[in-house]
């Protein structure tokens, strides 16, 4: 079943590389009495994630913080080494966008946007969303309806129903 607006965001562990190697973080650590949004594409350095969705992000952070959200998150069916990389590549981190892996896509499979396309290697990739949570609960949920398209998800589509 797909996450939908007023259900509660599964926890899941996701991960990230630290100056002392990978470390783990639960998603409900990061939402419980926050606002928060969390995006999902399908992978670090694919072409639409690389060059419209990351970066719609990077743009509209300060305006999701002066609308009281106080972290902004990437998620991935990456390792935390290439979302390392990434982070480093995009300046995701610099801007104010927390890059987080979903290696075995974990929360992609809980939140019901797992999708495969064998001929491109994705396996249980995550579908294109956006969405803002307060306290661990979907307030607002925007789903990218085609394969490959980012209109819906954008952050300034986003920031718009916020």
């Amino acid at each position: 079943m797909t996450i939908s607006v007023g259900d509660t965001l599964p926890n899941a562990t996701l991960s990230t590389m630290g100056s002392e190697g990978q470390q783990f973080v639960e998603l409900e650590s990061l939402t419980k009495g926050r606002k928060v949004v969390l995006f999902g594409l399908p992978g670090a350095f694919t072409g639409t994630c690389d060059r419209a969705h990351l970066p719609s992000f990077v743009r509209t952070v300060d305006g999701f913080k002066a609308k009281g959200v106080e972290e902004v998150i990437c998620i991935a069916v990456n390792d935390p080494f290439v979302m390392q990389r990434w982070d480093q590549e995009s300046g995701a981190g610099e801007s104010g966008v927390t890059m987080l892996a979903d290696p075995q896509s974990e929360l992609t499979e809980a939140l019901g946007l797992a999708f495969d396309v064998p001929q491109l290697g994705f396996f249980k990739r995550c579908q294109r969303f956006a969405l803002l949570a307060e306290d661990g609960v979907v307030n607002v949920l925007n789903l990218e309806e085609k394969a490959g398209a980012c209109s819906l998800t954008t952050g300034e589509e986003l920031l718009e129903k916020i």
